[in-house]
């Protein structure tokens, strides 16, 4: 038995409806990550100067050293561009990404964040990798984050997000506190809930393109207007899907030694402009997005097909393709993940399984489904399945004529090909099965096989449907 971990699935082709406050068709968020103070530093006990998100392009560590420009690049973050951002931005409810040792170095700062009603979120207790720690280390790292952050602000943080870590954080996070969301992720536009820390955790993803840590990375930003013009489309495109029906989160991600030069910021004051041109914009807090997500869509506990013992999985699958579990148990040894949890999930599994049977196998799967209101119907012996899928099309109330019809053609169908005739009655109707069946008498055998075979498929899938509807 094989589990892949990763859910390549997510809210699928049709989300949740988000349902933001008072109909918006977006919800702006915003981050200001504050991390000056928090890097890379020989002076805060580390190995090495910082050499990530700075001005110095290609920037390398200097082991053992200080590094002079570097500290000063980041050092205008906490002087200058804090201020100017903070200036902007003052009246919007954003979100902060706290490194917990940059905030305990920033009192003024942290006093403005607070004044203006901003979120401080947890980024850590310093701003550097955490991909090589061990769990017990990291563990220990996050529990000192969470009390020297409630030390410094007067109360715990409920968002957190690393940023550079591992692939222990988020469930070492859950774990560890009581967060309304986590953000370290990026595949999604709209919050989700994971299993993390032996717990549901709702994950608010943050971004990686509408970011201005793109103007200190090569392939990025070299101009204001490139960044002015990634959010306006950002915000366009769904702010459009929004008022289609379907609205989403806009995340935006600053850093103050970045976006607060002014060289910069100007581009950011015309995207706000044009977002608050639109009517029905929320701009909101990350916290405010996740208590919201909550209260509309809370954690809900459900069948998981991928987790589910061998038993269990053939218990509740094995009779989708009729009378033949050991398609299910095949299946439950292939592997499987959270993308495998949904109808369109387990049907995938069970058709593979299917279709690289022998044809001996897939007969007998053919063999094993009733003949159209045929001896096993009027006997009252068909599964709970095939009696509801037959009775749906009225084929449990015929007429004499029209039974003695099916019953001519289904010993026409048999004696021709070898197997009864088989058709997913959902997508028929009565008359449409009939026509289908006298057209079908025509096909030469490999062709009907083959056919039946895809009919098979369509019949799992309309039952795996029915059953994993939620």
């Amino acid at each position: 038995m094989m589990r892949y971990p990763r859910d390549m699935t997510g809210h699928g082709p049709v989300p949740p409806a988000a349902n933001w406050p008072n109909g918006a068709k977006i919800a702006v968020q915003i981050v200001l990550n504050y991390e000056e103070g928090g890097e890379n530093n020989v002076l805060h006990g580390d190995a090495a100067s910082e050499a990530f998100l700075s001005e110095i392009t290609g920037a390398a560590p200097w082991p053992g050293q200080r590094h002079w420009n570097m500290e000063s690049l980041y050092e205008y973050g906490a002087r200058a561009g804090f201020w100017r951002v903070h200036r902007l931005l003052g009246d919007t409810p954003i979100t902060v990404y706290g490194v917990a040792t940059a905030l305990a170095r920033a009192p003024e700062q942290v006093a403005a964040m607070q004044a203006s009603g901003w979120e401080i979120a947890s980024h850590g207790l310093k701003w550097i990798e955490h991909k090589d720690m061990s769990p017990e280390e990291e563990r220990a790292q996050i529990r000192e984050a969470i009390r020297l952050h409630t030390e410094v602000t007067g109360s715990a943080p409920r968002g957190w997000y690393t940023g550079r870590c591992s692939m222990n954080t988020v469930d070492l996070t859950a774990a560890e506190g009581d967060f309304a969301y986590i953000a370290d992720s990026y595949a999604d536009d709209l919050p989700y809930w994971i299993k993390a820390g032996g717990k549901d955790q709702l994950i608010v993803p943050y971004t990686m393109d509408c970011n201005d840590m793109r103007f200190a990375i090569q392939a990025g930003f070299t101009a204001g207007d490139q960044f002015e013009t990634m959010l306006r489309d950002a915000f366009d495109t769904l702010y459009a899907e929004g008022v289609e029906g379907a609205p989403k989160v806009l995340s935006i991600g600053l850093h103050c030694r970045l976006i607060g030069r002014p060289s910069r910021i100007a581009a950011l004051r015309r995207a706000l402009e044009h977002f608050r041109s639109h009517p029905d914009v929320w701009f909101a807090t990350r916290l405010q997005i996740a208590e919201h997500w909550t209260a509309e869509h809370p954690p809900s506990p459900r069948a998981r097909p991928s987790e589910m013992d061998r038993d269990t999985f053939v218990a509740e699958f094995g009779g989708i393709f009729e009378h033949s579990p050991w398609i299910a148990e095949a299946a439950h040894a292939l592997e499987l993940g959270p993308t495998h949890d949904s109808a369109a999930g387990v049907h995938a599994a069970l058709a593979r399984v299917f279709r690289t049977a022998s044809e001996a196998q897939r007969l007998d799967v053919l063999k094993a489904h009733p003949d159209l209101a045929g001896k096993l119907a009027e006997a009252k012996r068909l599964t709970v399945e095939s009696t509801a899928e037959q009775a749906s099309v009225g084929l449990d109330a015929l007429t004499d004529a029209e039974r003695a019809r099916f019953t001519e053609l289904n010993d026409a169908y048999t004696a021709t090909f070898g197997f009864p005739f088989i058709i997913a009655v959902r997508d028929n109707t009565k008359a449409s099965i009939m026509a289908a069946f006298e057209r079908r008498l025509q096909n030469d055998r490999a062709t009907e096989f083959a056919e039946a075979c895809r009919q098979v498929e369509r019949i799992a899938a309309l039952r795996l449907q029915d059953k994993l509807a939620s």
